[in-house]
């Protein structure tokens, strides 16, 4: 009985022994998918992922200065390759795990419609963006502003985001009446949160092609090595798909 006991006292220090925390700054539109995802991780492989999620280009100066992050879930694949430049990322470790799309979404149903003509007609007083100097979905609306013709027509209306997460609260509480947001803050398994939208085509703006990338403070971590293997998992790219995104082929 005593062997047996001291038996299980052994494999449960083993096994937390090779449970570790993972820490990981990831891009607001991708925060509500990595949540999911993580919970599984957690459960499948033991180790626990830390998530703390915010601007890309915000991200981009915090580990400049030195933040304990040991991955980013980038909203481009900029941040991560200028951060690779600089010696701040384990070479090799980049890949794209999402594609981001762009939408123009209303909380309130018949605002938007299916063509995106109300950002010509103009019928509104408030249009949410998010910073576009920090946020990759925030340069995406602004470029598809620009290609439509509207951009100067709109700027004294454009109320601004610190990521597209505050911008899509500004929409949701009904500062802004609409305002572009990730596709995948506002579909969840395929459907699609109340209101009005319109998904804009992907020919109006850059790809918004979303890298991770392990940073130089995971280097060598195996629960760093078993997330990103994880992203690559078919059930972490069910998860993916069911937001919208869509996936590297």
């Amino acid at each position: 009985m005593r062997s047996l006991l001291l038996l299980l006292v052994l494999l449960s220090t083993s096994s937390m022994a090779i449970s570790e925390e993972v820490q990981v700054a990831v891009a607001a539109n991708f925060a509500v998918p990595l949540q999911k995802i993580a919970a599984d991780f957690e459960k499948d492989t033991g180790h626990k992922a830390i998530i703390s999620s915010g601007a890309t280009g915000k991200f981009y100066a915090q580990i400049k200065s030195g933040a304990p992050f040991d991955v980013l879930l980038s909203a481009d694949d900029t941040t991560t390759a200028k951060l690779e430049g600089e010696s701040m990322t384990v070479a090799g470790s980049r890949f794209v795990y999402a594609i981001g799309k762009l939408a123009l979404w209303s909380a309130k149903p018949g605002v938007v419609d299916d063509d995106g003509r109300i950002l010509s007609t103009g019928r509104f007083s408030h249009l949410a963006v998010a910073n576009p100097k920090t946020a990759p979905y925030g340069a995406a609306a602004i470029e598809t502003m620009k290609n439509l013709g509207v951009l100067e027509k709109l700027s004294p209306r454009l109320v601004q985001g610190e990521n597209i997460a505050q911008t899509q609260q500004f929409i949701s509480t009904g500062n802004a009446e609409l305002g572009f947001v990730a596709l995948s803050q506002i579909q969840d398994n395929g459907k699609l949160a109340n209101g009005s939208v319109w998904i804009v085509p992907a020919g109006l703006y850059s790809p918004i092609r979303q890298e991770a990338a392990v940073l130089a403070k995971g280097k060598g971590k195996a629960a760093v090595s078993a997330l990103m293997d994880y992203l690559k998992s078919d059930k972490a790219k069910a998860v993916i798909k069911g937001f919208g995104y869509d996936l590297q082929g």
